[in-house]
């Protein structure tokens, strides 16, 4: 579902079939609610997922939709695929609507992958001012030594796209197994990354994205609902009554 966004006002009228005024009315007389917290502006934006209510009248409740998944090696990030299984394909028939990817993993990468009916939360969680971090667990074919971890640390060169990476941790784990974590995603970074050092990656598994680690119940191709606590741990979004007590000290122009 999108999270199209608008006025209060606006949406109010179009609902109820009256004019702004009477609107700006209603908001002075405490008639109206926005997610459990009076509306403070006649200017306050809502989204797909506002839960507003007039007088006690529910006008909208849709409900936003947050899920983990374990993906399996061989199967695409994508939501139709004439050849290969997608992650839509993993999940009950009767749960794919309005379903999105937070990003992308490659057909030959496991692990954590979101996924969501809410289009804001999405956009803030691959938003490069995140800064949302992943941490990958790879497996190479070569030994690691010492140089891998400043080289990651320092960035890299990509011709190809002229950029530089940002800064990525390296923690080795073992002579052939380290941890990656990245505040990006270029395409197949940690792959080209490694192979500066001629050092092909033989396995490649997601382990967690910003605080949220995927769950070790999870077996391949399995999901599950996001926890509140969950939420909260992934996402730095204020709450909409937080966003609302600061909108309150905003000027309020005159609505016509």
């Amino acid at each position: 579902m999108p999270s199209k966004r608008t006025r209060l006002d606006r949406f109010i009228s179009a609902k109820l079939t009256i004019n702004r005024r009477g609107v700006k009315l209603m908001l002075a007389q405490n008639r109206i609610w926005v997610d459990g917290c009076l509306a403070i502006s006649v200017q306050q934006t809502i989204d797909a997922f506002s839960f507003v209510q007039v007088d006690g009248q529910t006008l909208q409740d849709n409900q936003p939709r947050y899920l983990m998944l374990h993906k399996p090696i061989g199967v695409v990030s994508a939501t139709k695929d004439d050849q290969h299984r997608t992650i839509l394909d993993l999940l009950p028939e009767n749960q794919r609507a309005g379903l999105h990817m937070v990003g992308r993993l490659d057909r030959y990468t496991s692990g954590l992958m979101l996924l969501t009916n809410d289009g804001r939360w999405s956009r803030h969680l691959t938003a490069p001012e995140s800064k949302v971090s992943k941490t990958y667990h790879v497996t190479l074919q070569n030994p690691l030594n010492e140089d891998y971890i400043s080289a990651f640390q320092q960035g890299m060169h990509f011709a190809y796209e002229d950029i530089i990476t940002r800064p990525a941790q390296l923690q080795i784990l073992s002579e052939f197994d380290a941890l990656v974590t990245l505040q990006e995603g270029k395409y197949h970074q940690i792959k080209r990354m490694f192979g500066r050092f001629r050092n092909p990656v033989v396995k490649l598994h997601r382990q967690s994205i910003g605080n949220l680690a995927l769950d070790p119940a999870l077996a391949p191709g399995e999901s599950r609902a996001l926890s509140q606590q969950e939420l909260k741990h992934i996402s730095t979004v204020h709450p909409r009554c937080e966003i609302a007590s600061e909108l309150a000290s905003l000027p309020v122009q005159p609505t016509l």
